[in-house]
């Protein structure tokens, strides 16, 4: 026999635009007796998983807010915001990744450093890093912000940050960022940045294109470039290249395949490890040149370029 459902008998009913966020087991604010995921949280529970493809999409540099998420280890980024800074909040900083793995940190000087490369509870990484930018505006200095699921209608980064703001990232060689004085840190702290500068693949950013990133494997060198092109236009460039011997870096070099990245495609170059990033800036810009005259060709593709096209996707991974 079915379990009788709790009496909502003259308990204060509220509007749906009343009723608060809480835990999914918990009972629904809404006095229907129900739990929050079988009641009112069915629809927000929905709103906050379905899958945002591109959550940097509008926002100034959005290929290098994926590089950041995806490729880069250890980069700052100062944020504009639409508004003033609250009073006491002297800056907002973009971070790769925080201590601890925070989602955002306050500083003692009231400062603000937000993560990008944590795990994030809903399908829009936009939202959840706006609910976590706005929390962290409001922390008390000197303490870090916990990880939450941002409410279904909250505003996301292109809500709060500055349309017209710039994007230029700061490639670091390690996490010294995360302290004010890490020349002087020691104890636990000075293990911890050691362990993480340990890890970090040496990483530079190329100045001749926008969102390109080489960097240093054992192996070999690699350079992995964010590109906003639509994808299947950007790959029927690429295989035009690629089947003209045009898709090269250079001597040695080889462009190997793409994986997409939040609704982006970032085709990726195999480089000798005598290629050190300042030996690449020429070669991109003159590959950026040609990518632009082929992107502009309407022909079909040729036999030859529609081989060219299978081989590259054939070797193309979603990252997300």
């Amino acid at each position: 026999m079915a379990k009788k459902r709790p009496q909502t008998k003259g308990k204060p009913q509220v509007t749906s635009g009343e009723i608060p966020v809480v835990g999914a087991r918990e009972p629904c604010p809404c006095g229907s007796g129900r739990r929050y995921k079988a009641c009112h949280g069915r629809d927000a529970a929905h709103a906050v998983t379905e899958l945002v493809q591109r959550p940097f999409e509008g926002l100034p540099g959005e290929g290098d807010w994926v590089a950041l998420r995806e490729l880069v280890p250890a980069a700052t980024v100062p944020l504009p915001l639409k508004d003033e800074l609250p009073e006491g909040v002297p800056s907002v900083t973009l971070a790769t990744v925080l201590p601890m793995a925070w989602p955002a940190l306050r500083r003692d000087d009231g400062s603000v450093l937000l993560g990008l490369q944590n795990d994030t509870p809903s399908g829009d990484i936009s939202r959840d890093l706006a609910d976590t930018l706005q929390r962290a505006l409001t922390a008390e200095p000197g303490s870090p912000v916990q990880a939450r699921r941002a409410p279904a209608d909250g505003p996301r980064l292109q809500d709060l940050l500055d349309p017209n703001g710039t994007f230029e990232p700061v490639v670091h060689t390690g996490f010294e960022f995360w302290v004010p004085d890490s020349e002087n840190a020691s104890g636990e702290v000075a293990a911890s940045l050691e362990r993480a500068n340990a890890a970090a693949i040496p990483t530079v950013k190329i100045a001749a294109v926008d969102s390109a990133y080489w960097c240093e494997t054992p192996e070999k060198n690699h350079l992995r470039w964010v590109m906003p092109h639509p994808e299947e236009k950007l790959l029927d460039a690429l295989a035009r290249l690629h089947a003209a011997g045009a898709s090269s870096l250079g001597e040695g070099t080889r462009l190997v395949g793409s994986f997409r990245a939040h609704g982006l495609t970032v085709p990726v170059w195999d480089l000798p490890s005598s290629v050190k990033a300042e030996d690449v800036e020429k070669p991109a810009a003159e590959f950026a040149e040609r990518l632009a005259a082929a992107l502009a060709t309407d022909a079909p593709l040729t036999a030859d370029e529609r081989r060219a096209r299978g081989g590259l996707t054939n070797r193309q991974v979603t990252l997300s």
